[in-house]
């Protein structure tokens, strides 16, 4: 058998998040119906480096799969995209090692999250930024962010319906935000992320850039390990996987 990792990237707009559910649309059930087809029939399981919700998009996303075929490891890319929806794409395919796992050989992985926030919304990006049209201290903001990084329980900004058991404990590399033309955009790099954990995180910063909590708050947020004390969770639109990372190896990315 060999396995193929495969870079692909989505659109999440349509799609009820990656990973399979019945009778639902949803990326890994694209990526498989597209492998059984090129199978003759056979079911033919995917690996990725983790789940994205609905609506969440998808600049840089790894998986892999394993086959008997002989097809030559750059052709997989031109195979898959011909039988797959136009809001998936495969960027590349390469054949890795037998040991290679998309999901428990991540180093560190990169999420963006982009907001309007101009006054009017833009109807044609209405589904991939979040429109925030009220006034933002981007100074506060980018102090804020600063408290994210490092080593943390980051319990409180955990869904409450998050199945995640053991540790909370997460990494965090790099968290700003700077303005663009009317867009803010938020980068996040970290070792891991929990259930909503980015779009939280989000949430908090834009009550920070209302005046409504402190940039220092962050940091009792963190310590009371409770989702009460953050902010709302920023709706998904907004957000992108951007970026996975093995063994301290970028990705390049897609776009």
């Amino acid at each position: 058998m060999r396995k193929i990792k495969c870079i692909v990237t989505y659109d999440g707009s349509r799609f009820s998040g990656y990973q399979t559910q019945p009778n639902q649309r949803t990326v890994q059930g694209e990526l498989e119906k597209a492998l059984a087809k090129i199978h003759k029939g056979k079911q033919i399981g995917v690996h990725a480096s983790g789940r994205t919700d609905a609506g969440v998009h998808a600049f840089c996303q790894v998986f892999h799969f394993e086959t008997s075929y002989g097809i030559p490891e750059e052709k997989w890319k031109k195979a898959l995209n011909s039988l797959l929806p136009g809001d998936i794409h495969i960027k590349r395919s390469a054949e890795v090692s037998s040991s290679f796992h998309s999901r428990f050989d991540v180093k560190e992985k990169e999420y963006r999250y982009y907001v309007n926030n101009s006054e009017e919304p833009n109807v044609f990006r209405r589904n991939y930024v979040f429109h925030f049209p009220y006034r933002l201290n981007l100074q506060s903001m980018q102090e804020a962010c600063r408290y994210f990084e490092g080593s943390h329980d980051f319990t409180s900004f955990s869904s409450a319906k998050a199945t995640t058991k053991g540790s909370k404990v997460r990494t965090i590399y790099h968290a700003s935000c700077i303005e663009r033309d009317g867009y803010i955009e938020f980068i996040f790099r970290g070792n891991g992320f929990l259930y909503n954990m980015v779009r939280i995180m989000v949430g908090t910063l834009l009550d920070v850039g209302q005046g409504r909590k402190k940039p220092e708050e962050i940091q009792s947020i963190i310590e009371k390990t409770d989702r009460k004390f953050a902010g709302e969770t920023a709706p998904p639109q907004g957000l992108y996987l951007w970026d996975v990372i093995y063994k301290g190896n970028r990705e390049e990315n897609p776009l």
